[in-house]
């Protein structure tokens, strides 16, 4: 075991480790971050920013996540650009960390992030030729190990592993009680928001609207939901495989039938579809990165997007969601022609399949934002709105 340098001057040690994957592809290089082992699904991430964002998204949680961008850590890690309390990350891979961040924010490089958060990874590979053979292959079970790892012994446990096909990992990443996100200045909405894995940056985003948000944990029930006597629903995104989050499905409906604006992301769009009848189906390598084009068909522009997902509607012909004859595609993804968007004919309820919060990503679609907010104040219009005469109540 060789030894290096920190820039204060500390001598770290440099441990080998190896990734394995379940078709017995590997790949050497040096372990990252904390030592030990890591078994998840292996994908990979196109973004050249916002490695702290991805690494505490809750949606990546039970993955090892792959950074496309050849250098990873440039820019350090710091208090704010977190959207949980903590690394959600099953495992990071990378092919270079940087040693030595550069900017007024940083307050540990990557690797002592890491290492403080327990998060195990590996540096110094070919992520070029990882990408490709996930690109070609599909995404798949992977391990992490430090050191001089038992191959035969790691694919046994990789095998081991369950597929993300069936995996309801929501509970895991939600929050275990409700808390409430105050609306910055006049406090004009107050909207219920599922927490399957939400982002810290979509509360804070419609608090910045004048939304009060009280989040909700991922177990809440309609009774939960329509007690709060909300303006609107926030559907979050999240891991896992939607087919395996059914208890949403009834609250989505009869939130709905009440006219009450509902606005979902990620896995919030696939269990939107799912709530009304339509399917989902594994991608498959999935989409990840900040640099995603989508198709606008309401508006006719193409917006850059952030997206995070391994699962997606099931699509049928022209705009049409089969299984849901009141769903109307919204938006295509322009890689794949895949659903990107949602919304629903008669009831207020609105979707997309990526992230509008821009954590990280470019602000394309911050509009939702807007749209779901007009969305409640149409809805109050009409409520207080006092019936014309002669007009049955």
């Amino acid at each position: 075991m060789s030894a290096s340098t920190t820039p204060s001057g500390d001598r770290v040690s440099v441990q080998p480790a190896c990734l394995l994957l379940e078709d017995g592809r590997r790949f050497d290089g040096i372990s990252l971050g904390a030592r030990g082992s890591a078994i998840g699904e292996v994908v990979f991430n196109t973004a050249m920013t916002g490695y702290q964002e991805v690494l505490t998204d809750p949606s990546y949680a039970g993955q090892l996540v792959t950074m496309t961008y050849p250098l990873i850590g440039n820019y350090g890690t710091n208090d704010e650009d977190v959207e949980s309390s903590r690394p959600q990350v099953a495992g990071f891979i990378v092919r270079e960390a940087a040693r030595t961040p550069s900017s007024w924010r940083s307050r540990d490089t990557l690797e002592d992030y890491l290492c403080s958060h327990g998060v195990v990874g590996i540096r110094d590979i070919d992520t070029r030729a990882l990408t490709r053979h996930i690109r070609s292959q599909g995404a798949m079970r992977g391990g992490i190990a430090c050191g001089e790892a038992d191959a035969e012994e790691l694919l046994a446990r990789i095998l081991a592993h369950p597929r993300m096909e069936g995996l309801d990992l929501a509970c895991g990443v939600s929050t275990e009680r409700s808390y409430v996100v105050p609306a910055t200045g006049r406090d004009t909405f107050h909207v219920a928001a599922f927490d399957f894995g939400v982002k810290a940056s979509s509360p804070r985003l419609l608090a910045e609207r004048g939304c009060r948000v009280t989040v909700l944990p991922a177990e809440s029930g309609t009774r939960e939901v329509l007690a709060l006597e909300p303006d609107g629903l926030f559907i979050s995104n999240g891991p896992g495989d939607p087919a395996a989050v059914e208890r949403a499905a009834e609250t989505i409906l009869e939130v709905a039938r009440r006219d009450i604006p509902v606005f979902g992301i990620c896995l919030g769009h696939q269990l939107i579809a799912r709530a009304f009848g339509g399917g989902t189906f594994k991608l498959p390598f999935g989409h990840h990165g900040a640099n995603h084009p989508v198709m606008n068909r309401d508006r006719g522009t193409v917006e850059i997007t952030s997206q995070n997902h391994g699962f997606a509607v099931r699509g049928g012909e022209g705009d049409e969601v089969p299984g849901a004859p009141h769903l109307r595609v919204t938006h295509w993804n322009l890689y794949d022609n895949t659903v990107a968007g949602i919304a629903h004919s008669t009831f207020p309820v609105i979707a997309v399949q990526y992230h509008p919060e821009a954590a990280p990503g470019p602000h394309d679609s911050s509009y939702l934002f807007d749209d779901f907010v007009s969305m409640m104040s149409a809805r109050r219009s009409q409520v207080a709105r006092p019936p014309k005469t002669g007009q049955n109540s």
